[in-house]
C-alpha cells in the first residue's frame, strides 16, 4: 500500500514510520523542516518539506505522492500552545482532506485523542458524545477535535484514533518532558495538563503501542477507535507512580475530580485484533520503554 504520512517525525509518526515499512508499505513523510525530511529519508522512506497550514504546497505533494491512504499524525505541541495545536486540528486537517480529494484517495487514519467526551460516571466508549458543552479553555479543545473528526469522516473511510494520554519517549510524559519538569518545581515548566492528584481518571497509552494502533488500523471499518491501555485510573493512583519513575516528590492527595475525566474503553479496539503491549501504566511508567525503545 502506499500511504503519505503526515506528521513522520512526531512522537508517533517516527515509531510509526518504520513499521510501516517493515510491513512492506511504501511511505511518503513529511516534516516541515530539512532535519526532519533528512531522519525520514534516512529511515527508508520518501520525503517532502511542507507546512500542513501550507493548503496548495501540502496538495502539491500529496498528488505527487499518489498514496492509497492518507495517515494523520500531525500535532503542534512543543510549545504547549492550545491555540497552535487546535489550528492544526481545523485547518492542517482540512488541508489534508481536500488534498487527499485532488489526489482521489478516499481512505484515511487520523490521530484523535480520547479525553475530550461528555462527563459521566464509568469509562467513556465511542457511543458517549463529546463534550460540546465544555466550558473555555476545555470548550475550545473539544471544538478543534470535532473539526478534525468531522472534516476526515468527508472520505468514504475514515478511521479515528482516539488515543489515551501518551507516555514514552518524545512525549510529555517522558523523563525529559515538561510534566517531570512541572513535577520537578520548574516554573518554566508549560504544559496543557494537570499535576494534581486528585479523583479525575486518565487512560494512558505507551507511544509505541499508538503506533502499532495505527498500522492495526489500515483496513480497519470507518469510525472513532478508542485506543488505550487496559487500566483507567484516578490521578491520585498514577501521579505518585509517575513522579517516583522522575525521582521527584509526589503531589499530596487531595479530593475532588473534574467531572470529564472519566477515562476509556477498548473493547472495541480489542474485538478487532489490537492489544497493547503496554497492558498498563503501572508497568509502562517503570518499564525498560519508558526511556527508549
Amino acid at each position: 500500500m502506499r500511504i503519505f504520512l503526515a506528521g513522520a517525525t512526531g512522537a508517533v509518526g517516527r515509531l510509526l514510520l518504520p513499521m510501516l515499512l517493515d510491513a512492506g508499505h511504501e511511505v511518503t513523510g513529511t516534516s516541515r523542516t530539512p532535519a526532519g525530511v533528512a531522519r525520514i529519508q534516512q529511515q527508508g522512506a520518501a520525503a517532502v518539506a511542507v507546512d500542513a497550514l501550507d493548503a496548495e504546497g501540502l496538495r502539491h505533494a500529496l498528488v505527487a505522492a499518489e498514496p492509497d491512504l492518507v495517515m494523520h499524525q500531525l500535532t503542534d505541541l512543543s510549545g504547549a500552545d492550545g491555540a497552535a495545536n487546535g489550528r492544526l486540528r481545523h485547518l492542517g486537517t482540512r488541508h489534508l482532506v481536500d488534498a487527499a480529494h485532488a489526489a482521489g484517495v478516499q481512505r484515511i487514519v487520523a490521530q484523535s485523542i480520547s479525553w475530550a467526551y461528555a462527563p459521566g460516571e464509568g469509562p467513556a466508549d465511542e457511543s458517549v458524545p463529546l463534550d460540546h458543552r465544555a466550558d473555555q479553555p476545555r470548550g475550545q479543545m473539544v471544538a478543534a477535535v470535532n473539526a478534525l473528526e468531522e472534516t476526515a469522516a468527508e472520505l468514504s473511510t475514515a478511521v479515528v484514533l482516539r488515543y489515551g494520554i501518551l507516555y514514552g519517549p518524545g512525549t510529555w510524559y517522558a523523563p525529559d518532558g515538561p510534566v517531570a519538569a512541572a513535577l520537578s518545581g520548574d516554573p518554566t515548566a508549560r504544559f496543557l495538563g494537570s499535576v494534581e492528584a486528585d479523583r479525575s481518571v486518565s487512560s494512558f497509552l505507551h507511544v509505541a503501542d499508538a503506533a502499532r494502533a495505527a498500522v492495526a488500523a489500515l483496513d480497519w471499518p470507518g469510525g472513532p477507535v478508542n485506543i488505550v491501555d487496559d487500566e483507567p485510573a484516578e490521578a491520585r493512583e498514577w501521579l505518585p507512580l509517575l513522579a517516583a519513575s522522575f525521582g521527584v516528590p509526589a503531589p499530596e492527595p487531595v479530593s475532588g475530580r473534574q467531572a470529564w475525566a472519566r477515562g476509556a474503553t477498548q473493547q472495541l479496539a480489542r474485538s478487532r485484533g489490537w492489544r497493547p503491549e503496554h497492558s498498563t501504566w503501572r508497568t509502562g511508567f517503570t518499564g525498560p520503554g519508558f526511556t527508549d525503545l
